[in-house]
């Protein structure tokens, strides 16, 4: 069955870390290699709410001195 296109702008607030695609979007906007990706998004539980992904990778970098 096709995706439910009425939830679309619900999923965008969404970072589907079990995708590959989502886990590289990811680290690319970040600056950040795909193992750290998952390393933040590890962080939160299940789908991540990109906001909360955002502010967990921006926190990730300054730690590491980025």
């Amino acid at each position: 069955m096709a995706d439910d296109k009425k939830n679309f702008a619900q999923d965008r607030k969404l970072v589907a870390e079990t995708e590959p695609y989502e886990v590289e979007y990811f680290a690319r906007k970040h600056g950040l290699t795909a193992g750290e990706a998952r390393e933040v998004l590890a962080q939160t539980s299940g789908n991540s709410s990109r906001e909360l992904a955002d502010e967990l990778a921006a926190a990730y970098k300054r730690k590491e001195g980025r």
